[in-house]
Protein backbone atom coordinates (compact mmCIF):
# COMPACT_ATOMS: atom_id res chain seq x y z
CA UNK A 1 0.00 0.00 0.00
CA UNK A 2 3.05 2.29 -0.20
CA UNK A 3 3.90 2.42 -3.93
CA UNK A 4 3.65 6.00 -5.22
CA UNK A 5 0.58 6.80 -7.33
CA UNK A 6 -1.28 9.85 -8.56
CA UNK A 7 -4.77 11.01 -9.44
CA UNK A 8 -5.05 13.02 -12.66
CA UNK A 9 -8.17 14.96 -13.64
CA UNK A 10 -9.20 15.79 -17.18
CA UNK A 11 -8.54 19.51 -16.58
CA UNK A 12 -4.91 18.71 -15.73
CA UNK A 13 -5.11 18.94 -11.92
CA UNK A 14 -2.88 16.31 -10.32
CA UNK A 15 -2.81 14.87 -6.79
CA UNK A 16 0.09 12.68 -5.67
CA UNK A 17 -0.28 9.95 -3.09
CA UNK A 18 0.28 6.23 -2.53
CA UNK A 19 -1.47 3.24 -4.05
CA UNK A 20 -4.33 1.49 -2.27
CA UNK A 21 -5.74 -1.85 -3.37
CA UNK A 22 -4.86 -3.30 -6.77
CA UNK A 23 -1.88 -1.86 -8.65
CA UNK A 24 -3.39 -0.74 -11.96
CA UNK A 25 -4.81 2.29 -13.72
CA UNK A 26 -8.46 3.09 -12.95
CA UNK A 27 -10.61 5.40 -15.10
CA UNK A 28 -13.95 7.00 -14.29
CA UNK A 29 -15.88 10.07 -13.26
CA UNK A 30 -14.48 11.56 -10.04
CA UNK A 31 -17.15 12.31 -7.41
CA UNK A 32 -17.13 12.83 -3.64
CA UNK A 33 -19.18 11.25 -0.84
CA UNK A 34 -19.70 13.04 2.49
CA UNK A 35 -20.62 9.98 4.61
CA UNK A 36 -18.50 9.45 7.70
CA UNK A 37 -19.06 5.68 7.93
CA UNK A 38 -20.37 2.98 5.63
CA UNK A 39 -17.48 2.70 3.18
CA UNK A 40 -18.24 -0.97 2.45
CA UNK A 41 -21.87 -0.22 1.56
CA UNK A 42 -20.64 2.65 -0.63
CA UNK A 43 -18.06 0.48 -2.37
CA UNK A 44 -20.68 -2.16 -3.15
CA UNK A 45 -23.45 0.23 -4.25
CA UNK A 46 -24.08 -0.47 -7.98
CA UNK A 47 -25.03 3.20 -8.48
CA UNK A 48 -21.30 3.98 -8.26
CA UNK A 49 -20.44 1.95 -11.34
CA UNK A 50 -18.05 3.91 -13.55
CA UNK A 51 -17.02 6.36 -10.81
CA UNK A 52 -13.90 7.08 -8.79
CA UNK A 53 -15.34 7.79 -5.34
CA UNK A 54 -13.64 10.27 -3.03
CA UNK A 55 -14.46 10.02 0.68
CA UNK A 56 -14.43 13.44 2.34
CA UNK A 57 -14.09 12.00 5.85
CA UNK A 58 -10.32 11.54 6.29
CA UNK A 59 -10.04 8.08 7.93
CA UNK A 60 -11.36 5.06 6.05
CA UNK A 61 -11.02 1.34 6.72
CA UNK A 62 -10.73 1.61 10.50
CA UNK A 63 -13.38 -1.06 11.20
CA UNK A 64 -12.39 -3.37 8.36
CA UNK A 65 -14.64 -5.26 5.94
CA UNK A 66 -17.02 -8.18 6.43
CA UNK A 67 -19.40 -10.38 4.41
CA UNK A 68 -22.59 -8.95 5.95
CA UNK A 69 -22.46 -5.23 5.11
CA UNK A 70 -22.19 -5.44 1.35
CA UNK A 71 -25.01 -4.17 -0.88
CA UNK A 72 -24.06 -6.38 -3.84
CA UNK A 73 -21.72 -9.25 -4.61
CA UNK A 74 -18.61 -7.06 -4.47
CA UNK A 75 -17.22 -3.57 -5.07
CA UNK A 76 -18.88 -1.67 -7.92
CA UNK A 77 -16.79 1.52 -7.90
CA UNK A 78 -14.22 2.14 -10.61
CA UNK A 79 -11.75 3.35 -7.98
CA UNK A 80 -11.50 4.60 -4.39
CA UNK A 81 -9.87 7.81 -3.13
CA UNK A 82 -9.12 8.48 0.56
CA UNK A 83 -7.01 10.71 2.77
CA UNK A 84 -5.88 7.96 5.14
CA UNK A 85 -6.46 4.20 4.94
CA UNK A 86 -6.24 2.35 8.25
CA UNK A 87 -3.56 -0.32 8.15
CA UNK A 88 -4.88 -2.29 11.13
CA UNK A 89 -8.68 -2.46 11.31
CA UNK A 90 -10.20 -2.90 14.76
CA UNK A 91 -13.68 -4.37 15.07
CA UNK A 92 -15.00 -7.72 16.21
CA UNK A 93 -16.91 -8.11 12.92
CA UNK A 94 -13.91 -7.38 10.71
CA UNK A 95 -12.77 -10.15 8.38
CA UNK A 96 -10.12 -8.31 6.37
CA UNK A 97 -8.63 -4.89 5.79
CA UNK A 98 -9.90 -2.37 3.27
CA UNK A 99 -6.66 -2.68 1.29
CA UNK A 100 -6.87 -6.48 1.10
CA UNK A 101 -10.54 -6.29 0.13
CA UNK A 102 -9.77 -3.96 -2.77
CA UNK A 103 -6.86 -6.15 -3.88
CA UNK A 104 -9.05 -9.27 -3.78
CA UNK A 105 -11.60 -7.64 -6.09
CA UNK A 106 -9.14 -5.88 -8.38
CA UNK A 107 -10.17 -2.34 -7.38
CA UNK A 108 -7.54 0.39 -7.61
CA UNK A 109 -7.42 3.16 -5.04
CA UNK A 110 -5.22 5.96 -3.82
CA UNK A 111 -4.50 7.28 -0.31
CA UNK A 112 -2.57 10.12 1.33
CA UNK A 113 -3.87 12.83 -1.00
CA UNK A 114 -5.53 16.10 -0.01
CA UNK A 115 -9.16 15.02 -0.34
CA UNK A 116 -10.34 18.40 0.96
CA UNK A 117 -8.62 20.21 -1.91
CA UNK A 118 -9.94 17.63 -4.37
CA UNK A 119 -13.51 18.03 -3.08
CA UNK A 120 -13.34 21.82 -3.29
CA UNK A 121 -12.02 21.53 -6.84
CA UNK A 122 -14.90 19.27 -7.90
CA UNK A 123 -17.43 21.55 -6.20
CA UNK A 124 -16.16 24.55 -8.15
CA UNK A 125 -15.36 22.87 -11.48
CA UNK A 126 -17.89 20.02 -11.46
CA UNK A 127 -17.47 16.25 -11.54
CA UNK A 128 -15.07 15.24 -14.28
CA UNK A 129 -13.27 12.26 -15.71
CA UNK A 130 -10.03 11.20 -14.09
CA UNK A 131 -7.61 8.36 -13.53
CA UNK A 132 -5.69 6.77 -10.67
CA UNK A 133 -2.34 5.62 -12.02
CA UNK A 134 1.00 4.25 -10.76
CA UNK A 135 3.62 6.97 -10.41
CA UNK A 136 5.79 5.45 -13.14
CA UNK A 137 3.09 5.81 -15.80
CA UNK A 138 3.56 8.85 -18.05
CA UNK A 139 0.95 11.58 -17.36
CA UNK A 140 0.55 12.31 -21.09
CA UNK A 141 -0.38 8.70 -21.70
CA UNK A 142 -2.82 8.73 -18.76
CA UNK A 143 -4.42 11.96 -19.98
CA UNK A 144 -4.94 10.41 -23.39
CA UNK A 145 -6.82 7.53 -21.74
CA UNK A 146 -8.91 9.96 -19.66
CA UNK A 147 -10.01 11.97 -22.67
CA UNK A 148 -10.89 8.78 -24.55
CA UNK A 149 -13.06 7.58 -21.66
CA UNK A 150 -16.82 8.10 -22.28
CA UNK A 151 -18.66 10.96 -20.62
CA UNK A 152 -21.44 10.08 -18.15
CA UNK A 153 -24.06 11.83 -20.29
CA UNK A 154 -25.76 9.32 -22.57
CA UNK A 155 -24.13 6.35 -20.83
CA UNK A 156 -26.21 3.28 -19.99
CA UNK A 157 -24.37 1.74 -17.04
CA UNK A 158 -27.42 0.01 -15.60
CA UNK A 159 -27.09 -2.78 -18.17
CA UNK A 160 -23.73 -3.69 -16.64
CA UNK A 161 -24.91 -4.02 -13.02
CA UNK A 162 -28.37 -5.57 -13.37
CA UNK A 163 -28.91 -9.22 -12.50
CA UNK A 164 -28.49 -11.78 -15.30
CA UNK A 165 -31.26 -14.03 -14.00
CA UNK A 166 -34.44 -13.32 -12.09
CA UNK A 167 -34.39 -14.40 -8.45
CA UNK A 168 -36.68 -14.24 -5.45
CA UNK A 169 -36.42 -12.94 -1.91
CA UNK A 170 -39.00 -14.75 0.22
CA UNK A 171 -41.38 -12.87 2.48
CA UNK A 172 -40.59 -12.83 6.17
CA UNK A 173 -43.56 -14.47 7.88
CA UNK A 174 -46.88 -14.58 6.04
CA UNK A 175 -46.72 -13.61 2.37
CA UNK A 176 -49.03 -10.64 1.83
CA UNK A 177 -47.93 -9.29 -1.55
CA UNK A 178 -45.90 -10.18 -4.63
CA UNK A 179 -43.65 -7.29 -5.64
CA UNK A 180 -41.55 -7.12 -8.80
CA UNK A 181 -38.26 -5.25 -8.59
CA UNK A 182 -36.93 -3.76 -11.80
CA UNK A 183 -33.20 -4.15 -11.16
CA UNK A 184 -31.09 -1.34 -12.59
CA UNK A 185 -28.53 -1.69 -9.81
CA UNK A 186 -30.63 -2.54 -6.77
CA UNK A 187 -28.99 -2.55 -3.34
CA UNK A 188 -29.60 -5.59 -1.15
CA UNK A 189 -31.37 -3.57 1.54
CA UNK A 190 -34.35 -2.61 -0.62
CA UNK A 191 -35.70 -6.14 -1.31
CA UNK A 192 -34.89 -6.99 2.31
CA UNK A 193 -37.06 -4.15 3.66
CA UNK A 194 -39.93 -5.22 1.40
CA UNK A 195 -39.47 -8.82 2.49
CA UNK A 196 -39.68 -7.80 6.15
CA UNK A 197 -43.06 -6.23 5.36
CA UNK A 198 -44.52 -9.47 4.04
CA UNK A 199 -43.60 -9.16 0.37
CA UNK A 200 -42.28 -11.92 -1.84
CA UNK A 201 -39.90 -9.99 -4.07
CA UNK A 202 -39.04 -11.14 -7.58
CA UNK A 203 -35.98 -9.28 -8.85
CA UNK A 204 -35.95 -8.95 -12.64
CA UNK A 205 -33.16 -8.06 -15.08
CA UNK A 206 -33.35 -4.47 -16.27
CA UNK A 207 -33.95 -5.58 -19.87
CA UNK A 208 -37.08 -7.62 -19.02
CA UNK A 209 -39.77 -6.78 -21.63
CA UNK A 210 -42.91 -4.96 -20.48
CA UNK A 211 -45.09 -7.85 -21.71
CA UNK A 212 -43.33 -10.26 -19.36
CA UNK A 213 -43.73 -7.89 -16.41
CA UNK A 214 -47.42 -7.28 -17.04
CA UNK A 215 -48.01 -11.02 -17.46
CA UNK A 216 -46.74 -11.68 -13.93
CA UNK A 217 -49.67 -9.63 -12.53
CA UNK A 218 -47.78 -8.26 -9.53
CA UNK A 219 -49.29 -6.50 -6.54
CA UNK A 220 -46.65 -3.78 -6.90
CA UNK A 221 -43.62 -2.70 -8.92
CA UNK A 222 -40.45 -1.36 -7.28
CA UNK A 223 -38.01 0.47 -9.58
CA UNK A 224 -34.50 0.50 -8.19
CA UNK A 225 -31.57 2.85 -8.04
CA UNK A 226 -28.80 2.54 -10.59
CA UNK A 227 -25.90 4.26 -12.35
CA UNK A 228 -25.62 6.29 -15.53
CA UNK A 229 -27.88 8.58 -17.52
CA UNK A 230 -31.64 7.88 -17.23
CA UNK A 231 -32.09 9.08 -20.82
CA UNK A 232 -30.11 6.01 -21.91
CA UNK A 233 -32.52 3.60 -20.15
CA UNK A 234 -35.84 3.91 -22.05
CA UNK A 235 -37.02 0.31 -21.81
CA UNK A 236 -38.77 0.71 -18.43
CA UNK A 237 -41.22 3.33 -19.69
CA UNK A 238 -43.76 0.95 -21.22
CA UNK A 239 -44.02 -1.22 -18.11
CA UNK A 240 -44.44 1.87 -15.89
CA UNK A 241 -47.26 3.25 -18.03
CA UNK A 242 -49.11 -0.05 -18.53
CA UNK A 243 -48.98 -1.23 -14.91
CA UNK A 244 -49.89 2.18 -13.50
CA UNK A 245 -52.83 2.45 -15.90
CA UNK A 246 -54.03 -0.89 -14.52
CA UNK A 247 -53.84 0.51 -10.99
CA UNK A 248 -50.73 -1.40 -9.86
CA UNK A 249 -48.82 0.65 -7.23
CA UNK A 250 -45.34 1.72 -8.36
CA UNK A 251 -42.53 2.96 -6.10
CA UNK A 252 -39.22 4.24 -7.50
CA UNK A 253 -36.02 5.45 -5.88
CA UNK A 254 -33.04 7.34 -7.30
CA UNK A 255 -32.76 6.27 -10.97
CA UNK A 256 -36.26 4.85 -10.48
CA UNK A 257 -37.63 8.36 -9.91
CA UNK A 258 -35.93 9.63 -13.05
CA UNK A 259 -37.32 6.75 -15.12
CA UNK A 260 -40.85 7.28 -13.77
CA UNK A 261 -40.64 11.02 -14.46
CA UNK A 262 -39.43 10.45 -18.02
CA UNK A 263 -42.13 7.84 -18.64
CA UNK A 264 -44.76 10.52 -17.96
CA UNK A 265 -43.04 13.15 -20.11
CA UNK A 266 -40.58 14.90 -17.80
CA UNK A 267 -36.98 15.72 -18.65
CA UNK A 268 -33.77 14.97 -16.73
CA UNK A 269 -30.40 16.70 -16.65
CA UNK A 270 -26.92 16.20 -15.20
CA UNK A 271 -26.07 17.90 -11.92
CA UNK A 272 -22.73 19.76 -11.65
CA UNK A 273 -21.25 17.37 -9.06
CA UNK A 274 -24.23 15.29 -7.95
CA UNK A 275 -25.48 14.40 -4.49
CA UNK A 276 -23.49 11.70 -2.71
CA UNK A 277 -23.61 11.18 1.06
CA UNK A 278 -25.70 10.36 4.10
CA UNK A 279 -26.57 13.83 5.37
CA UNK A 280 -28.66 15.65 2.73
CA UNK A 281 -31.67 17.60 4.11
CA UNK A 282 -34.90 17.17 2.16
CA UNK A 283 -38.17 19.04 2.73
CA UNK A 284 -41.30 16.89 2.71
CA UNK A 285 -43.68 19.46 1.24
CA UNK A 286 -46.84 17.58 2.24
CA UNK A 287 -45.87 16.98 5.85
CA UNK A 288 -43.99 20.22 6.40
CA UNK A 289 -41.06 18.27 7.84
CA UNK A 290 -37.37 17.79 7.04
CA UNK A 291 -35.75 14.40 6.45
CA UNK A 292 -32.02 13.77 6.60
CA UNK A 293 -31.40 11.47 3.67
CA UNK A 294 -28.83 9.21 2.02
CA UNK A 295 -28.22 10.14 -1.61
CA UNK A 296 -26.22 8.95 -4.58
CA UNK A 297 -27.11 10.39 -7.97
CA UNK A 298 -25.64 12.57 -10.68
CA UNK A 299 -28.85 13.36 -12.57
CA UNK A 300 -32.11 15.03 -11.55
CA UNK A 301 -35.63 15.69 -12.84
CA UNK A 302 -36.10 19.12 -14.40
CA UNK A 303 -38.12 21.36 -12.08
CA UNK A 304 -40.76 23.95 -12.93
CA UNK A 305 -42.82 26.54 -11.08
CA UNK A 306 -44.03 25.71 -7.59
CA UNK A 307 -44.77 21.95 -7.55
CA UNK A 308 -45.18 21.38 -11.27
CA UNK A 309 -43.02 19.02 -13.33
CA UNK A 310 -42.45 20.44 -16.86
CA UNK A 311 -43.67 18.06 -19.55
CA UNK A 312 -45.51 15.86 -17.05
CA UNK A 313 -48.70 17.69 -16.02
CA UNK A 314 -50.05 14.72 -14.03
CA UNK A 315 -47.02 14.64 -11.74
CA UNK A 316 -46.53 16.85 -8.69
CA UNK A 317 -43.46 17.55 -6.57
CA UNK A 318 -43.61 16.14 -3.03
CA UNK A 319 -40.03 16.68 -1.81
CA UNK A 320 -37.28 19.22 -2.47
CA UNK A 321 -33.58 19.29 -1.65
CA UNK A 322 -32.80 22.06 0.84
CA UNK A 323 -29.28 22.53 -0.52
CA UNK A 324 -30.11 23.37 -4.13
CA UNK A 325 -33.90 23.13 -4.53
CA UNK A 326 -33.80 20.12 -6.87
CA UNK A 327 -36.74 17.72 -7.03
CA UNK A 328 -36.40 14.93 -4.45
CA UNK A 329 -39.87 13.37 -4.69
CA UNK A 330 -42.81 13.12 -7.07
CA UNK A 331 -46.22 11.47 -7.21
CA UNK A 332 -48.91 10.98 -9.85
CA UNK A 333 -52.17 12.84 -9.36
CA UNK A 334 -54.40 9.99 -10.56
CA UNK A 335 -52.40 6.78 -10.37
CA UNK A 336 -50.75 4.97 -7.37
CA UNK A 337 -47.27 6.04 -8.43
CA UNK A 338 -44.67 7.83 -6.32
CA UNK A 339 -40.91 8.10 -6.19
CA UNK A 340 -38.03 9.79 -4.39
CA UNK A 341 -34.61 10.80 -5.61
CA UNK A 342 -32.82 9.67 -2.47
CA UNK A 343 -32.28 6.26 -0.83
CA UNK A 344 -34.90 5.46 1.82
CA UNK A 345 -33.23 2.11 2.52
CA UNK A 346 -30.28 4.23 3.71
CA UNK A 347 -27.37 1.83 3.79
CA UNK A 348 -25.41 3.67 4.99
CA UNK A 349 -27.35 6.62 6.34
CA UNK A 350 -30.26 7.75 8.55
CA UNK A 351 -33.59 5.96 8.63
CA UNK A 352 -35.84 9.06 8.47
CA UNK A 353 -37.38 7.95 5.16
CA UNK A 354 -38.14 4.27 5.67
CA UNK A 355 -41.82 5.22 6.08
CA UNK A 356 -41.91 5.28 2.26
CA UNK A 357 -41.79 1.47 2.20
CA UNK A 358 -44.85 1.48 4.49
CA UNK A 359 -46.58 3.88 2.11
CA UNK A 360 -45.95 1.43 -0.74
CA UNK A 361 -47.45 -1.37 1.36
CA UNK A 362 -50.50 0.80 2.13
CA UNK A 363 -51.11 1.40 -1.57
CA UNK A 364 -51.04 -2.34 -2.24
CA UNK A 365 -53.39 -2.95 0.68
CA UNK A 366 -55.82 -0.34 -0.64
CA UNK A 367 -55.81 -1.95 -4.08
CA UNK A 368 -56.58 -5.39 -2.66
CA UNK A 369 -59.47 -4.02 -0.62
Amino acid sequence: MSAPAYLLLEDGRRFDGVGLGAEATALGEVVFNTSITGYQEILTDPSYSGQLVTMTYPLQGNYGVNDEDRESSGPQVAGFIVREAARRPSNWRSQQSLHDYLVEHGITGIAEIDTRALTRHIRSKGAMRGAIAPADRAPDEVMESILAHPLMEGLDLACGVTTDQRYEVAAVGEERFHVLTYDFGVKAHSPRLLSERGCRVTVLPGATPADDIVALQPDGLFISNGPGDPAAVPHAHDAILRLSEAGVPIFGICLGQQLIARAFGARTYKLPFGHHGGNHPVANLDRGTVEITAQNHGFAVEAGEDREVPGAPRLRVTHRNLYDGTIEGIEHLDRPVFAVQYHPEAAPGPHDSRYLFDRFIALMEARKE
